[in-house]
């Protein structure tokens, strides 16, 4: 008997392309939709958000694109409605880390809690009957004995295992990444040659679109506040933390012999400190909620390559267990590490496994 996959399908090339790719292997396919968005009820300013990012005013022309994808393919699509779930567990999570001063990623918490899980328990639900779940990632899975590992896409340039770490080899032993192997560019060509009118649609740009983030938060509790230097000395005025991250350089509205970028956010003072670029610079981190795919237990120090943010350049480094949590010291200091932001293990192509910065 055929397995039966079902795929998250955006209505972008990726999982188009992912969804053929399982159709030429000889699977059943259906396709599911999250449907994460009711046009606007805490989205009030739809027009700051370009098309196709994945939480905006874009949602009925991605079901639309998908809709068509499937008519090509000859797939069912199914709308799973997840609007709450999302509200609750992404967008207000969001909204309360960047309230506490720190730089939260939207995208590592959506696949752990909405994308590979209440999505696919809510399907099932539904009556939707799937073996197999996959997904439009450029990331791997191998198998090693009874364990599954979670690898790097091929393409480095859009290798997206950063944002898995969450998963569990139990979820990879039900998941599979059917474009993982090939090239951003392979995609495009391949997508062109089924005739899918979505070959050169331009990636999703972010969460939000253009990182309009404010249009999420009530604009009455966004409080503007004083931008001072490490000695406490006041600089200027800032507009509200949720504007600033740790490294901006840019939009602080000082001026300064010597450039100045932002050195913590102190959200109890409701202050933004800047300092030097050389202030920004730092050998350690510690991360919680660490989840290891690679291992079962880190017992001892182990070497890694860890990347502290999704475009930042691995770096070599040694993981220490501390309690629950892991100790992270780099062979050389690392710029901006941001509290907040996914920290993520690597060996080789392998990823070891990661945790949030604390």
């Amino acid at each position: 008997m055929k397995k039966k996959v079902s795929i998250a399908l955006s209505g972008g090339v990726d999982s188009s392309v992912a969804a053929a790719l399982l159709l030429e292997e000889g699977y059943e396919v259906t396709a599911l939709f999250m449907q994460l968005h009711d046009l606007g009820s805490y989205m009030p300013d739809k027009t700051e958000h370009p098309r196709y990012s994945c939480f905006g005013s874009n949602t009925q022309d991605s079901f639309n694109e998908a809709a068509r994808v499937c008519d090509i393919l000859g797939i069912k699509l199914f709308k799973i409605y997840l609007i709450n779930e999302f509200k609750n567990y992404v967008i207000e999570y969001f909204k309360k880390e960047y309230k506490c001063g720190k730089t939260p990623n939207p995208c590592v918490v959506c696949n752990r809690t909405i994308k590979f899980g209440l999505f696919i328990e809510k399907a099932k639900a539904s009556g939707i009957d799937f073996d197999m779940f996959a997904t439009g990632h450029y990331a791997r899975i191998s198998r090693k004995g009874e364990h599954f590992l979670l690898k790097k896409g091929k393409d480095p340039s859009k290798d997206q295992s950063y944002f898995l770490y969450t998963l569990t080899s139990d979820q990879l032993s039900r998941t599979m990444f059917p474009i993982g192997s090939y090239t951003k560019e392979q995609i495009r060509i391949m997508a062109k040659s089924i005739g899918l009118a979505n070959a050169g649609r331009k990636d999703s740009q972010d969460f939000i679109g253009k990182g309009g983030y404010s249009s999420i938060f009530d604009k009455d509790k966004i409080r503007p506040g004083k931008i001072v230097d490490k000695k406490g000395n006041i600089l200027g005025t800032h507009r509200g933390i949720i504007h600033y991250t740790i490294g901006q350089r840019k939009g602080l509205g000082i001026s300064s012999g010597t450039p100045l970028y932002i050195i913590r956010i102190d959200a109890k003072g409701n202050r933004i400190v800047v300092g030097e670029q050389k202030d920004l610079l730092s050998k350690e981190l510690i991360a919680k909620d660490v989840n290891l795919i690679a291992i079962n237990c880190l017992k001892k120090p182990v070497k890694v390559t860890a990347k502290i943010r999704y475009q930042h350049k691995e770096a070599r480094a040694v993981i220490t267990p501390v309690g629950n949590r892991i100790k992270v010291v780099f062979d050389e200091p690392q710029s901006a590490i941001t509290p907040g932001q996914a920290v993520v293990f690597y060996q080789d192509e392998t990823v070891i496994g990661g945790g949030t910065i604390v």
